[in-house]
């Protein structure tokens, strides 16, 4: 049976009907004038309570509870959000449960199988391994064999025998001195400041256990990147960070030497064409967030006085053509070793 909604003589609107949703009726039927006679109950049974049972500290707490039931309730009367206005003090629950939501969904509701972004089976793998211990679940499976999408490897009397999954990075090109032999799965581009030193160290120390490469990010090379001991791929964005420097209006324009300085330290560089998170538009990195660190990883002064900003394009170059001939520079500059290019496809065309 569907609830009607009806205008009481105090103005407030009603619903009635004989419609429920399952849970206790005082809880569907909580509102100003409920709240209101348990209150009254409250005050009555704290003042009672002395007399009748004698025991001042039980006396005190009921009279606390009373008070403090009053004060939020009557807060909630005079809220501007519509639940807390309309249920004092229970609708408070809803606004508690909603906060450890994720929680409950993670701990109590979640399926071993659920991927948001990586399911929990996953993760337990990734914990385990993380450990040093063993991930291996003996005796079967939890996933649905049968389930459309599912992948497996067949049997075959004569496996292909699978070499070393690496690919030569500038081999075919007699400009490149230092050709980079490359794992097919790297660490993409993660700057310092947008991550932690911790971070930063613990992923370049894993690239170097695992044989892979780690992208710097914009934010240039940290000492985190180099204690961490991985093949890093330089990414210089439109700031130059570690490569670069203020010019005369207070652009970041780029700096030879110091690139020369700082490519010893990297197996390929990245030129990162355009703002991908940001087109259009840059990025703007406020001066409260850049501590030392950060100013030493992207040659910035310090202490610094104004806000870094990375501008929408690069003003090293404005054509393919100059663009070809910055490409040439950096890699003469860092003798030889394999540079690229990085863009957003934002049309077609």
């Amino acid at each position: 049976m569907s609830n009607k909604v009806k205008k009481a003589a105090d103005g407030h609107f009603k619903v009635v009907g004989s419609s429920s949703a399952g849970l206790p009726d005082f809880i569907e039927h909580w509102n100003r004038d409920l709240f209101k006679q348990v209150g009254y109950g409250l005050v009555a049974v704290s003042a009672l309570s002395l007399p009748l049972v004698g025991d001042i500290i039980l006396s005190s707490g009921l009279a606390i509870g009373s008070g403090g039931y009053w004060y939020l309730g009557l807060q909630d009367i005079n809220s501007k959000q519509s639940i807390r206005r309309n249920f004092p003090v229970l609708g408070r629950v809803r606004y508690i449960l909603e906060s450890i939501r994720p929680e409950i969904r993670q701990y109590f509701i979640e399926g071993d199988e659920e991927t948001v972004p990586f399911s929990r089976m996953h993760r337990s793998i990734v914990y385990k391994r993380a450990r040093g211990i063993s991930s291996t679940m003996p005796f079967g499976t939890k996933r649905d064999t049968l389930s459309p999408g599912y992948e497996w490897v067949n049997h075959s009397m004569y496996p292909t025998k699978l070499g070393e999954q690496r690919v030569v990075i500038g081999a075919n090109n007699p400009l490149v001195k230092q050709p980079y032999s490359s794992s097919l799965l790297n660490i993409s581009a993660m700057s310092y400041g947008a991550l932690s030193d911790r971070a930063i160290l613990a992923l370049s120390a894993g690239a170097k256990l695992g044989g892979f490469s780690h992208n710097t990010g914009e934010g240039s090379i940290s000492r985190f990147h180099l204690e961490g001991g991985a093949d890093l791929v330089w990414n210089i964005g439109t700031a130059y960070f570690g490569c670069g420097s203020f010019g005369e209006n207070g652009e970041r324009v780029f700096d030879p030497d110091l690139f020369k300085e700082n490519s010893q330290y990297v197996k390929m560089i990245e030129i990162k064409l355009s703002q991908g998170a940001k087109p259009a538009h840059g990025g703007m990195l406020p001066k409260e967030k850049i501590t030392p660190l950060i100013a030493e990883a992207r040659n910035l002064p310090w202490p610094v006085e104004q806000d870094c900003n990375s501008p929408p394009r690069h003003n090293a170059f404005s054509t393919p053509q100059e663009m070809c001939a910055f490409i040439a520079e950096l890699r003469e500059l860092s003798d030889g070793k394999p540079v690229g290019i990085k863009l957003c496809i934002g049309q077609p065309e």
